[in-house]
């Protein structure tokens, strides 16, 4: 384990100590991160075997300029394809990748771009994830919002127009626990026509619980799918445990979620193994599960509170032009989100190209939303933020500079009859 990773004692303060050896005591505290914890649900699925099979031998160096031109002539991407398509071989063919990519797109989705927006619910953390704003041992703001904070949160949003919302807290079960998160997604259906999460990992029958009080859909980072560099990243907590975040999609599904959302936190580990594997879960889970809705995320590292200097690891724009490309040719079907982690330039170009919806009117902090809608500060507390945005443009701002391109903004497309 690198030696950046460790906690040394000598730096933190006696309630930070006191912490710390509560957490130790943790069932999970460096146990092994391929093992389940008794409570958690363990389900008969083979497709996490298959994609590590895949990616642990992606030998990239292989592949030439003449595979990535053959790929780009097939009808069909298959996984060599992908494989060629995600190589450094494929860097001088990227103008021709977006082409393609532009050719799928607009088959599948037309001129259509997605507007949602994130609402931070709660910062509350039980995972020391090193890379994280919100990891337990970051000396941060912590804030869960009452039912009357998210309901007038929520008012505020839905005034501008907005009709998709992304439910997000902390992965802490004791303080945001599964009716507190069940109990904000029927405060959303209020509000919005459709409803996403991004919490912690759930067994089946939970997800089922939290469909019925009005989640469409379900969001789940496995960040980085390298099981090595994951052990090391995440040394405590529930989210140690790589093969049941892995599986929570699955679970997602069974429980009756329409739609789920997939992505690694690109600058991690090696980026094009990472991007492999992702879209290859995506691929079996949707072979497996026809009737659900695919998608793809595709962040990178953003540095955190407390730490500036966190950026990702050789993954630079064209990089990651040349993965949301690879994803469109391979799932021409699956729709891919560009978060307002990327700059206003970078996502202007993308949706023209691959991407087919976008956050809008963005604040990963916990309870502010009515400061970014109104223009006016608030006086009341707020959540420290879990990383840093780089596009932090308004819903109407973001609207018209979709429109302009020519290209048509969608704030919901779904009738509940």
């Amino acid at each position: 384990m690198d030696n950046q990773y460790f906690i040394d004692s000598k730096h933190l303060s006696n309630k930070a100590l006191d912490k710390k050896h509560k957490l130790e005591n943790d069932p999970s505290f460096r146990t092994n991160h391929m093992e389940y914890l008794p409570e958690m649900e363990q389900i008969d699925s083979d497709i996490m075997d298959k994609v590590l099979f895949e990616m642990n031998n992606f030998d990239y160096s292989k592949y030439t300029g003449n595979d990535v031109l053959a790929a780009l002539q097939h009808d069909t991407c298959s996984i060599e394809d992908l494989k060629a398509l995600l190589s450094p071989a494929a860097e001088p063919y990227i103008e021709q990748m977006a082409q393609k990519a532009k050719f799928e797109t607009e088959k599948h989705f037309g001129n259509t771009v997605y507007l949602f927006t994130p609402l931070y619910i709660a910062n509350y953390c039980e995972n020391y994830c090193v890379y994280c704003g919100f990891n337990c041992y970051n000396h941060i703001n912590r804030m869960k919002l009452t039912f009357e904070q998210i309901e007038r949160e929520m008012s505020i949003i839905a005034k501008s127009g907005m009709e998709e919302i992304l439910i997000l807290t902390g992965e802490s079960r004791s303080m945001s626990d599964l009716e507190y998160i069940g109990k904000a997604c029927e405060l959303a259906k209020k509000y919005f026509r459709m409803v996403g999460l991004e919490i912690y990992p759930v067994n089946t029958e939970e997800y089922r619980y939290l469909h019925e009080c009005g989640a469409d859909y379900v969001t789940v980072f496995q960040e980085t799918y390298d099981t090595v560099r994951y052990e090391q990243l995440h040394l405590m907590g529930r989210k140690r445990i790589f093969p049941y975040r892995f599986n929570a999609q699955e679970r997602a599904l069974r429980g009756g979620m329409r739609g789920i959302a997939f992505s690694a936190l690109l600058g991690l580990s090696d980026f094009r193994k990472d991007a492999l594997a992702t879209a290859l879960h995506v691929y079996w889970l949707q072979r497996k599960y026809p009737h659900g809705e695919m998608s793809l995320s595709c962040p990178r590292l953003r540095p955190i509170i407390n730490n500036d200097k966190i950026n990702p690891l050789d993954v630079h724009e064209k990089q990651l032009c040349q993965i949301i490309c690879a994803y469109r040719i391979f799932l021409p079907f699956a729709g891919i989100t560009v978060s307002s982690r990327e700059s206003e330039s970078f996502r202007n170009g993308i949706v023209k190209i691959a991407a087919t919806k976008v956050s809008a009117g963005v604040s990963t902090g916990i309870g502010d939303h009515e400061s970014k809608y109104s223009g006016k500060e608030q006086e009341t507390e707020k959540g420290d933020e879990q990383f840093e945005i780089n596009d932090n443009r308004s819903l109407e701002k973001m609207y018209s500079d979709i429109a302009a391109e020519g290209l048509q903004p969608v704030m919901n497309d779904y009738l509940y009859l």
